[in-house]
């Protein structure tokens, strides 16, 4: 049994810690103010507009004026004529981008690993991570006019080989797999480095006993390279199906047009409509609080799953 001298003594020498970490902290905390104040405002405070999703809005009366009216507006969404195709438009371009987004930059940093010219790996590195940095409004630009049927490069290239032109942007056919493959293009480059960083992490004495053993390069892939990279691996899935029901809004939004609605309208777009062009306010809300609400519940599984099978925590 602690006598109670001790337990009061070892109680203040506690304390005393916590004062001394809490001093040393200043700083990293007053360098972090800024930014949960702006996080307070612009993401916190606005929050209180969720009731829009269940009133019929109006912005003469404001939030605290307009009507009540339940889920009427959840209603409504459920059962817009394209609300199903909307819904699988969604989910499928992004579910598509997030794991293209994983074989793609995986695929790269495996080969990026085996160059032996520095000079030749740093270069392919710069050169594939640079699309991140530009914005889909100048890409935007960039990739109608290299596809466009008529004077874009791609369709120049085909006529080559006799093929037609390709309505790649007005083609319900063809524009998923343009989104998803301009947005593996423009974003491949950083998940590249995050496995390359993986990789760096291997212990290279495992190479050499598995050279000693006999086993070849992709023995030595596969046995050793890829489970070392699984840790990060399992990272970027997790963070990754937190946005099933993201595809892309700013992307989708500078290269779609009314005639390939059936394949490109997604929930971003539907709300970007109904709630600026339409101004349905309420309408608008509840589709933005189901998507958010949907994406919570596959953040919250992901982690689950990524705990149960691969022991990972966040903490």
């Amino acid at each position: 049994m602690q006598l109670p001298w001790k337990k009061k003594a070892g109680w203040a020498m506690r304390k005393q810690a916590r004062k001394v970490a809490f001093r040393r902290e200043i700083p990293l905390i007053v360098m972090l103010l800024p930014s949960v104040i702006i996080l307070f405002i612009f993401s916190y405070i606005p929050l209180f507009g969720v009731v829009i999703a269940f009133q019929r809005y109006l912005p003469s009366l404001g939030v605290l004026g307009s009507r009540f009216v339940g889920f009427d507006n959840f209603r409504d969404l459920f059962m817009l004529p394209t609300f199903n195709q909307v819904l699988w438009n969604t989910v499928y371009i992004a579910f598509m981008k997030i794991v293209f987004m994983l074989v793609v930059p995986i695929i790269v940093a495996l080969l990026l690993n085996e160059a032996k010219n520095q000079f030749v790996k740093r270069g392919v590195q710069t050169i594939i991570y640079m699309p991140f940095f530009m914005s889909w409004v100048i890409l935007g630009g960039i990739f109608i006019d290299l596809l466009s049927p008529s004077t874009g490069a791609f369709n120049n290239f085909l006529g080559l080989f006799g093929i037609e032109p390709i309505f790649f942007l007005a083609d319900n056919n063809w524009f998923p797999t343009v989104l998803i493959s301009t947005h593996v293009w423009r974003e491949f480059g950083f998940g590249t480095i995050v496995f390359l960083a993986a990789l760096t992490s291997i212990d290279p004495s495992l190479y050499e006993a598995a050279t000693v053993d006999g086993a070849a390069r992709w023995k030595q892939t596969w046995h050793i390279t890829l489970p070392g990279m699984m840790p990060i691996i399992v990272l970027m899935t997790v963070l990754s199906l937190g946005g099933i029901l993201n595809a892309g809004f700013d992307q989708v939004f500078n290269l779609y047009s009314p005639v390939v609605y059936e394949s490109g309208d997604i929930l971003d777009t539907l709300i970007y409509r109904m709630g600026l062009i339409n101004m349905r306010f309420g309408l608008a809300t509840a589709a933005g609080l189901f998507r958010s609400v949907v994406s919570l519940v596959f953040i919250v599984t992901s982690y689950w799953l990524a705990a149960k099978y691969s022991n990972y925590r966040v903490l």
